[in-house]
């Protein structure tokens, strides 16, 4: 009854929708040489939320299959983190995002792999908000707001910057060396998300702080990242 109650709540569903919509806005911005067209980025922000259940069923299936290996125990609880959840939530956003932007004729510059990753990575985590937000209130949106929410967008940045640069690779005739940046497209942003959550759930003291440092640490390299690529992007036609 309360979940229900909360989706009529239009503070709680502008605040599970807002921040994720803000940071969308802003990558869209640092897009200097050739905005990409409104209708492309919408496609990718829904082929996110896509995402989000193609990730749920992975994730179940991947938890019951390791809980029967396993049982509960820490290696379960890292392969857990790094394979089940980050793996399946990282590797479907890289699906929907190869599928639909690979072959594109609008994919003419090495930034715009940064966009396409950001919106695709911003969608599933604005489904993943609302629900998260509607079962658990407002209080659940603010911590939201600046953990997770650009959390996924900071995944998003390590996945689109190889992804450009596969792309870029892809091009000028290097296939070596566009699968390597693409499997990292890949690998690094799991990893990322695979330690995030890992941390996220060693919350004594000690582990708090070490949390507060790598979201911080991460937070900085991808907005550098951001800033970066944004200023030397160009043409990889």
């Amino acid at each position: 009854m309360f979940y229900l109650f909360n989706l009529f709540n239009p503070i709680l569903i502008a605040a599970a929708v807002i921040p994720a919509v803000f940071l969308m806005y802003k990558i869209y911005r640092a897009d200097r040489l050739e905005p990409e067209s409104p209708r492309l980025l919408l496609i990718l922000a829904g082929l996110g939320i896509l995402a989000t259940g193609v990730a749920m069923l992975l994730e179940k299936l991947g938890t019951s299959l390791l809980l029967g290996l396993l049982g509960d125990s820490l290696f379960f609880e890292i392969l857990f983190y790094f394979i089940v959840v980050a793996l399946s939530e990282e590797g479907a956003k890289y699906f929907f995002l190869r599928k639909k932007t690979w072959f594109s004729e609008q994919f003419n510059c090495q930034f715009d792999g940064v966009v396409y990753a950001v919106f695709i990575s911003l969608g599933f985590a604005l489904a993943e908000n609302v629900g998260y937000v509607m079962r658990y209130g407002l209080g659940t949106a603010l911590a939201r707001a600046v953990t997770a929410i650009p959390g996924h967008a900071c995944f998003g940045v390590f996945m689109g910057a190889f992804y450009g640069m596969a792309k870029r690779y892809d091009n000028f005739g290097y296939p070596e060396k566009s699968r390597s940046c693409s499997i990292l497209a890949l690998v690094i942003p799991t990893l990322l998300h695979g330690a995030y959550d890992f941390i996220a759930t060693r919350m004594d003291a000690g582990g708090t702080l070490f949390f507060i440092a790598f979201v911080a640490a991460m937070f900085f390299v991808a907005f550098r990242l951001v800033k970066n690529l944004s200023e030397k992007d160009s043409y990889i036609y």
